[in-house]
């Protein structure tokens, strides 16, 4: 029995309800899941690494953040910042992510294209971070995060997962790239985001789309959730034409939630500029997950996300350290 195990006992114990734990497998958190019946219902504790007070606590300011924009959240229903631990509303076990997979074309897209309201909705809720002083609106994608990031892709995509760090002329041609490339997105970063909009973060119930796993929202790129959502851990590559649908829909959509407009495209070539950036960041996770916490089921994702950077450089002509790196790496998958 882990030692979060061990504290939710002790937090359920405070009450004389009889209970039941079923432990639920967190994919790349330092978190624990658990379901919990009691009182003949069942709902989610949330178990941190340590205790938290609760109004400086990410997920709790953001839930609430969320649920006054009128996004589909599950509810806070208890915490306890001594041990840790937030209690929630039990929203099921139905991911996105596989009802995709099993769905019909026409299924799938209609699904893709209620999450993209999301992603308009999130975006509308930019002014109220603000008026509220939600700690997302206090973080941003800067240059110095973006950079980061990048930083941490290269670090254990060569070091850590491929065991071959770059010569010192390439590194150097590669942070004079990262520094340009965080520049020029951070000048855009002025919206509301999730930060991890990606179909494993989204739940089903009743046909209607629940988000998850929100606490990281900070201000972005308005491309950033849609990359998120159509590029994240993908293994065959889109078509031009259905990406620029989906990012028409977006526009149109922000348009409807009382956002300004914007350009098609100017969009487009924030899109692919945040998809180098978003997808080398995955590429970052990916290694650090399969090589340090042994997650394996990562990697079959990292070439893909090769494919569709090098796909965006050859739209940007631009960074050519970057791009032949990439092609490096391709090449020899």
């Amino acid at each position: 029995m882990s030692e979060f195990h061990e504290r939710l006992i002790r937090y359920l114990q405070t009450s004389d309800r009889p209970f039941k734990i079923q432990q639920l497998t967190p994919d790349a958190s330092t978190r624990e899941y658990f379901r919990v019946l009691r009182d003949e219902k069942t709902q989610i504790a949330c178990v941190y690494p340590e205790p938290f007070i609760a109004k400086d606590q990410s997920y709790l300011d953001v839930t609430s953040l969320f649920e006054s924009c009128g996004l589909p959240v599950a509810k806070v229903l208890d915490y306890d910042e001594i041990l840790g631990i937030i209690i929630i509303e039990d929203i099921g076990d139905i991911i996105l992510r596989d009802v995709l997979a099993s769905s019909s074309d026409e299924k799938r897209e209609a699904l893709l294209d209620d999450a993209i309201g999301l992603i308009a909705q999130i975006q509308a809720g930019t002014e109220k971070a603000h008026a509220a002083n939600s700690i997302a609106s206090r973080l941003r994608f800067d240059e110095e995060k973006l950079v980061w990031e990048l930083e941490f892709f290269r670090e254990h995509y060569f070091t850590t997962y491929r065991k071959r760090p770059l010569s010192d002329e390439v590194n150097s041609a590669l942070s004079a790239e990262f520094k340009k490339l965080a520049q020029w997105l951070e000048t855009k970063a002025n919206v509301l985001c999730h930060r991890d909009f990606h179909a494993a973060n989204l739940m089903l119930r009743e046909d209607k789309l629940f988000i998850i796993d929100h606490q990281d929202a900070r201000l972005g790129s308005a491309a950033y959730d849609l990359v998120s959502l159509l590029l994240d851990r993908i293994t065959e590559l889109p078509t031009p034409e259905w990406l620029a649908a989906k990012r028409r829909l977006l526009l149109d959509l922000r348009v409807s939630a009382g956002l300004p407009a914007i350009d098609e495209k100017a969009f487009a070539e924030e899109f692919r500029m945040q998809t180098v950036q978003r997808c080398l960041k995955a590429v970052g996770t990916f290694s650090y997950q399969s090589s340090v916490r042994g997650k394996t089921y990562f990697i079959p994702f990292i070439n893909p996300m090769f494919r569709i950077v090098h796909g965006a450089l050859e739209r940007i002509d631009d960074f050519p350290a970057l791009r032949t790196v990439i092609e490096s790496e391709i090449r020899e998958a």
